[in-house]
């Protein structure tokens, strides 16, 4: 892999909102409005940030329907070293389980 492409890697995962995201996406793919239940932002803001990760083929879209449902690029090269870095950051499961609890995880069904 060339350091150029490591580079965009490090860039794209070097923002807390974007490890958020892809810890998010570890547990599960997710449309953007859930993303910004999750996250508490805005949905532009989170759709940059989308579109940051999908640049760096991070992440995938899979269209289902008029909803776009995000989740993370496991051919990716760095899969591994993705999956390793959120390994030492906080569980976000929690926020995902109030998510469901608050029947907010099934808003684009």
């Amino acid at each position: 892999m060339a350091f150029s492409n490591v580079e965009r890697f490090l860039k794209a995962v070097g923002e807390e909102t974007r490890l958020k995201i892809i810890s998010y996406l570890t547990f599960d793919s997710f449309c953007v409005c859930e993303l910004v239940e999750l996250l508490q932002m805005s949905q532009p803001s989170v759709s940059q940030h989308l579109r940051k990760l999908k640049q760096a083929e991070i992440i995938l879209e899979d269209r289902r329907g008029k909803w776009v449902f995000y989740s993370l690029n496991k051919n990716h090269q760095l899969f591994p070293v993705l999956l390793h870095l959120v390994s030492t950051l906080p569980s976000l499961n929690n926020d995902i389980g109030t998510l469901v609890i608050d029947g907010k995880r099934i808003l684009c069904e």
